[in-house]
């Protein structure tokens, strides 16, 4: 049964079949900001809506409710924000998606990936709302709020729906099964399937990319049958209470229940665990640190857990052919964000012997007095810091940084310090720490410091810099993996290393690419073989066991 929605979109879910299939660069949703794109007033618009909305109660008509109201968030860049949510009861929600579902199951696979399809270019058009809301709630830089939070969270969206349609339609609908009885009359049956989903969901976002982490489960849970409640970071709730309000609002207009999607605003943190513990609650999405993400793992024994867990994101430097651009990408790397993005380097595991290069020689202290001037090079102009560093979204990642910059860790290679940011005087803008120490120091590079804190760690030769590296892969887990390298057989040990212990690797980058990126359509992110995540935005293993294959069966003539 098809439906209006989807073969408006028809001809994008074909495109997004192709992508995946293809793997090469694709996008529907365009990065860039540009008002020929998204319209001359659109900058405007976008930021007056979410300024809007500060010091307001930001209802969501329908949903189950206490009557309370809490504002939480807290801007990294000292904006009042004020926003009150309605805080609502862990089992009403339960017992709201779970009434939802019955007519988010009829409307069948076409019509839900139909509307969905809808709800993202409609997000995609509100872009700008919601590139100022990551910003303001995260500390990201404009340009990032816009991309991640935006038109990239966007395609990692359109993913997930893209693989849950590709499972979904090797099913088929009717299936006429006939059984010959030799001499007689053949055993004629008319079957169907139903694709149904397993039950209420819950997809528990993150405090630094509320969209982007968000999205891939929010939407393959959807699409795939199931209803979803969205427990926001507390810091971090205004991006997706918008994108609730945009779904909900178009599941209204299609006649559907709205309570296919809710947002979870808590007053009190064990009201999260009651919920996530629910019986009726079959599936969980979470991005966040290893202490509730094992407990996860270990308490929602009802629930098939997607988790994104912390991990030591480590690059190798062998050798290189382009010393200075190898610099300048790690430099970029290690200050994007200002390291709180998952998939940032922490540990760089340079020989104690030094590493060749086309200027020569570097020893290990050459290695990394010149990154520490590479980031101080990068950083050097007010505007250009403030705009790749963003502000610093928690309280703890500034106390990590004092610790790290107080000689804990080891010797400091670069101080951090606070710039001034022109437009946001009470924000928390810090450059990175590097700290040298050796391999043996285990205790301060082989825990994740979330924040731009990075470590040059001596290894005794590039062996058993390669071991290293494995090692913490396999015990600590990480999303990234690096290697610099101008010897072949070097190149395929990392690549050796990268199978054995489950992590996406990139190989010499020294141009506009970085290796705490992901794209969609292109890059899995996380493997799900390794401690950091078990498993991947986004491939078929993200989708196929969200839901179930329920049949019907009856003899005919």
């Amino acid at each position: 049964m098809t439906h209006p929605l989807f073969e408006k979109h028809q001809a994008l879910l074909e495109h997004a079949l192709e992508a995946i299939a293809r793997r090469g660069y694709w996008t529907p949703f365009p990065e860039m900001p540009s008002p020929k794109i998204y319209g001359e007033t659109a900058l405007e618009e976008g930021k007056a809506a979410v300024l809007g909305l500060h010091g307001q109660r930001f209802s969501l008509e329908g949903q189950p409710g206490t009557g309370e109201w809490i504002a939480p968030e807290r801007s990294p860049y000292g904006v009042e924000l004020n926003v009150s949510y309605p805080v609502s009861e862990p089992e009403s929600l339960v017992a709201a998606a779970r009434k939802a579902q019955d007519d988010w199951q009829k409307l069948g696979p076409k019509g839900r990936v139909g509307l969905l399809l809808e709800a993202l270019v409609r997000l995609n058009r509100r872009s700008f709302e919601l590139a100022h809301a990551v910003m303001y709630t995260t500390g990201q830089g404009w340009m990032m709020a816009f991309q991640a939070g935006g038109p990239h969270a966007q395609d990692r969206g359109l993913e997930a729906v893209t693989y849950a349609w590709d499972e979904m339609r090797r099913i088929p609908e009717t299936a006429l099964w006939e059984k010959p009885q030799g001499k007689n009359p053949p055993i004629r049956m008319e079957k169907r399937y139903e694709i149904v989903g397993r039950g209420p969901a819950v997809v528990i976002g993150c405090g630094t990319f509320p969209t982007w982490n968000t999205y891939p489960g929010l939407f393959a849970a959807l699409a795939t049958g199931n209803p979803v409640i969205v427990k926001p970071h507390s810091n971090a709730i205004l991006p997706a209470a918008l994108t609730v309000r945009v779904l909900r609002e178009l599941l209204t207009e299609q006649g559907l229940d709205p309570n296919v999607v809710q947002l979870a605003v808590f007053a009190q943190r064990e009201h999260t665990q009651r919920l996530v513990t629910h019986p009726e609650v079959k599936s969980i999405d979470f991005t966040g640190g290893c202490a509730f993400g094992n407990w996860l793992l270990e308490h929602c024994r009802q629930a098939q857990v997607y988790a994104e867990l912390a991990g030591v994101n480590t690059v190798v430097i062998e050798s290189t052919d382009d010393y200075q651009g190898m610099l300048r990408n790690l430099a970029f790397t290690l200050s994007l964000y200002s390291g709180q993005m998952c998939t940032t380097t922490q540990a760089i595991l340079v020989p104690a012997g030094g590493i060749d290069t086309n200027e020569g020689h570097k020893s290990h202290e050459d290695v990394g007095r010149d990154l520490a001037r590479a980031i101080e090079a990068l950083l050097t102009d007010v505007k250009v810091a403030t705009a790749v560093l963003g502000a610093i979204q928690s309280e703890e990642t500034l106390r990590r940084i004092e610790e790290a910059a107080s000689g804990a860790f080891g010797r400091v290679l670069l101080t951090p310090r606070r710039i001034e940011h022109p437009e946001f005087p009470r924000a928390q803008v810090r450059t990175p720490v590097l700290v040298a120490c050796e391999a043996k120091d285990e205790t301060a590079y082989m825990e994740e410091r979330f924040g731009p804190i990075a470590f040059v760690v001596a290894a005794p030769d590039a062996a058993q810099a390669a071991s290293l590296a494995e090692r913490i892969v396999r015990e600590h887990g990480a999303l990234t993996l690096g290697v610099y390298s101008t010897r072949p057989e070097y190149q395929q040990t990392m690549v050796e290393v990268s199978w054995r212990a489950g992590v996406a690797l990139s190989l010499n980058l020294t141009d506009g690419v970085y290796v705490n990126q992901s794209a969609a359509f292109s890059d899995y992110h996380g493997t799900g073989m390794n401690p950091a995540a078990n498993a991947s935005y986004a491939d078929s293993a993200f989708v196929a066991n969200r839901f179930r294959v329920i049949q019907r069966r009856w003899h005919v003539s």
